[in-house]
């Protein structure tokens, strides 16, 4: 019906556009005046204060502090009220669950770690959860009705069709058909659950290495290795979840892998994966192997590597980089993508030196040539991608003033 609050062209729905397109851009650049929002806005400066005046009273701005050391008369700045609301993220690991909270601005407020020591740990999934997120709760000094939103993180992926998670055998106690119910009863927020590298893509795109394109595919390598792919702007996870399950991708130099949601062993991973490195290093005469999880020594190896100029350091990273190269030709020969980014600490820690070799390694081997970057996010990347993706939905909730 004409005229309606509801519908489009109607003044409430022009103004919520106009508040939330100020509300970005104070997100975006940080506190700025009447006259700046005004111009970036293409509002009239009468229009640009009835909206400051109406974003304040919500509660959804605060005015803070004044411009200096310009020419002319002080201005009132404004920026996002940080307290307009909070979300959530969990990266969930066999060995810990990493637990934060970020206020709308994106600034953690609050983490917590929880120590999760796989089968021998006697608390349910449930109660992991709840307490991993209280933790983190507390530490921001709030409450758990405080939390808008919760996404969590975690190897495989939950099947839709069925509700069970698929390819994570890994994860003890994730495995229950009836688990989500049991969340969602547990949990007084709404919540989301997220395959890990899928979020450490989205974090990739909000604020590293991808920011900007609509087309790439991450590659990710700690303890196992796998890929995210973003098709028109977008993540693809497939009918099942299980788009970018390339650990299982047969490739040549490993035995084929058959029932391989049962094999530990095969595939890319057993030929890129991070306990391929050491067993590389040994085979090429390499002394000092580092000891403990194979993920931490693959790092360490790598950035000797990088950073050494010894014969057999140096063919570490030839060889190590044509592995790599050899899935990902596979990937960039179906997917054609825009970009590469290369993730996970297994390689990160090689740098520019790792990164070129691959790029020249995949200019051989596939058709088309996609520019090859490592990515920014380094720290927690899995936590930031559910915080990033718990907060978009948040500040679509939060910063509705259509309403």
């Amino acid at each position: 019906m004409a005229g309606t609050a509801g519908t489009p062209g109607t003044p409430r729905v022009l103004r919520a556009m106009n508040d939330r397109a100020a509300l970005d851009l104070l997100l975006e650049h940080g506190p700025l005046s009447r006259t700046r929002i005004g111009k970036l806005t293409g509002l009239s400066k009468p229009t640009a204060s009835q909206l400051l005046s109406r974003l304040e009273a919500a509660g959804l701005v605060l005015a803070t502090g004044t411009t200096e050391g310009r020419p002319g008369p002080s201005a009132q700045l404004y920026e996002v009220n940080p307290a307009a609301g909070y979300a959530a993220g969990l990266d969930v690991t066999p060995q810990r669950i990493l637990a934060a909270v970020a206020d709308i601005t994106g600034r953690t407020v609050g983490r917590f770690e929880l120590p999760t020591p796989g089968r021998r740990t006697g608390t349910p999934v449930v109660q992991q959860v709840t307490d991993a997120l209280d933790g983190a709760v507390k530490a921001a000094g709030l409450a758990r009705d405080d939390v808008h939103r919760l996404v969590i993180g975690t190897p495989g992926a939950f099947d839709p069709t069925t509700g069970r998670l698929r390819y994570a055998s890994h994860l003890p106690g994730w495995h229950s058909p009836t688990l989500l119910e049991e969340l969602a009863a547990a949990l007084p927020m709404p919540f989301e659950y997220e395959n890990d590298v899928n979020l450490v893509a989205l974090a990739e795109q909000r604020l590293g290495a991808a920011r900007g394109h609509a087309d790439f595919v991450l590659l990710w390598n700690e303890e196992g290795l796998g890929a995210a792919l973003v098709l028109g702007g977008r993540l693809h996870r497939g009918w099942t979840g299980g788009a970018g399950e390339v650990g299982f991708l047969p490739v040549p130099g490993t035995p084929l892998v058959r029932q391989v949601t049962k094999a530990n062993s095969g595939g890319y991973q057993e030929l890129a994966g991070s306990q391929a490195v050491p067993r590389l290093a040994r085979e090429l005469g390499i002394e000092d192997i580092p000891q403990g999880p194979y993920a931490e020594a693959a790092a360490r190896l790598l950035a000797r590597a990088a950073q050494t100029g010894d014969d057999a350091h140096r063919h570490l990273l030839r060889t190590y980089a044509t592995r790599l190269a050899t899935g990902l030709a596979s990937l960039v020969s179906v997917l054609d993508p825009e970009l590469v980014v290369l993730s996970g600490a297994s390689l990160t820690s090689g740098g520019e030196p790792l990164r070129a070799l691959v790029q020249t390694e995949l200019e051989e081997l596939a058709a088309s040539r996609p520019r090859l970057v490592v990515g920014d996010v380094r720290e927690h990347p899995v936590l930031r991608g559910a915080l990033e993706s718990a907060l978009a939905t948040t500040r679509d909730e939060v910063f509705d003033t259509s309403r």
